[in-house]
């Protein structure tokens, strides 16, 4: 009988895995199933593999969170190494204990961090184990009555970190302006596997395969339910489509602290068989394959994955103009957009791609060219390995070919 792995024991080391030369320790805060950054991290040790680089996946997360069971089954499929490290908040201690254990134990060369905590704390151990210092700043987004705070020591740190990785233009800007050198702060943004959002199944078999209806219109959403996801705004648009008489139905996956919220605005909207909130999907690529569309309604953003799946899966987007989201959707071209926060608009759009199957036609076919051109995830580690080569100083005689 197998037991659950202890704090900073790998959980999914595999036996054959390939050792390289340079260990990259990534480290990230998570609660619950985790969001899109983690579908980088957990991605980053297996397409590093032909490099000199070894990648571990350290993980801080409440004792007990049942969320883990998920990124570990993840990982497992991935073959990302995952580290456990249980963190009881603010002030426990042990946190920097086994982190600086697993420095020491794998001999970490480069700190990766994904978020305020983990940018505080390589600064706090790079100064009694020297490692090379790295962050990627994914956006400032989900509120809370700490966040603030949190952010505002997450911006004070950057502009100690070796490099600063900023996956849109916007947070760039932002990084500089908060006196991140400009020579420091370098733009490399999100990417998918192309393999892996790949579509194999038509529409109207992914749809017998969930049960779903052959003939109603489904729109889909991904995304943490939270207020700056703007679920309410797609919700709004959904009802006045219906009362208007489409035959629309609303897929929304994900689980957070707003679903009471959301809820009950759907039973007040009269919607209970119109919109469906189905809680955490481990692996939302069935579902992708059923939808007509997507919609992203978020009123903040980074660069999110969700629409990087979606169109590589070939579902036409509709998304708000916010953040790096115009510079991968140009619009009426491989996508739609609309301003944050506009019900109006939203329903508007969303109306036309729903109504016209030549334009969705269109804009599934370009959008999947799309990211294979630029968002190729493959690629997009080129260049991550090769910002490591320049801050060990390899360059190219430390690559294998």
């Amino acid at each position: 009988m197998s037991h659950p792995p202890g704090p900073s024991q790998l959980v999914s080391d595999r036996p054959g895995r390939v050792t390289g030369d340079t260990v990259v320790l990534e480290v990230r805060v998570v609660r619950g199933s985790g969001g899109g950054p983690d579908k980088t991290i957990l991605n980053t040790p297996r397409f590093l593999a032909s490099t000199r680089y070894r990648t571990l996946c350290a993980y801080m997360h409440p004792p007990g969170d049942p969320g883990l069971e998920h990124l570990r089954a993840k990982a497992l499929d991935w073959n990302a190494p995952l580290i456990s490290i249980p963190d009881r908040g603010p002030l426990d201690w042990r946190v920097v204990i086994e982190l600086a254990k697993v420095c020491r134990q794998e001999r970490v060369a480069i700190w990766h961090g994904h978020d305020y905590k983990s940018n505080l704390l390589g600064l706090l151990l790079n100064r009694h184990y020297p490692m090379r210092l790295v962050t990627t700043v994914h956006g400032w987004v989900q509120q809370t009555s700490r966040t603030p705070l949190y952010y505002e020591l997450d911006r004070r740190s950057l502009r100690y970190y070796d490099r600063v990785i900023c996956v849109s233009e916007d947070l760039r800007e932002r990084c500089l302006a908060r006196g991140v050198i400009e020579q420091k702060c370098v733009l490399i943004e999100n990417a998918i596997d192309v393999d892996y959002f790949s579509r194999t199944t038509g529409r109207e078999e992914a749809r017998r395969r969930l049960g779903l209806s052959p003939s109603r219109l489904i729109v889909g959403a991904v995304g943490r339910l939270s207020p700056e996801k703007g679920f309410d705004i797609l919700i709004g648009a959904a009802h006045r489509l219906v009362t208007s008489g489409v035959d629309l139905e609303v897929l929304i996956v994900g689980e957070g602290s707003d679903e009471p919220r959301l809820r009950a605005l759907i039973e007040s909207f009269g919607l209970t068989d119109r919109v469906q909130l189905l809680g955490f999907r481990n692996d939302p690529r069935a579902l992708y394959e059923a939808f007509d569309a997507l919609a992203l309604s978020s009123l903040r953003e980074g660069l999110p994955n969700v629409l990087l799946e979606a169109m590589a899966m070939g579902v036409p987007v509709i998304a708000t103009r916010i953040a790096g989201i115009p510079r991968l959707i140009r619009d009426g071209e491989d996508g739609l957009l609309v301003e944050a926060g506009s019900v109006d608009e939203m329903a508007a759009k969303l109306g036309r791609l729903l109504g016209d199957p030549p334009l969705r036609d269109r804009l599934r076919l370009s959008a999947r060219r799309t990211i294979e051109s630029r968002y190729s995830f493959a690629s997009r580690m080129i260049k991550i390995r090769d910002l490591y080569d320049e801050l060990t100083g390899l360059g190219n005689e430390g690559r294998e070919q």
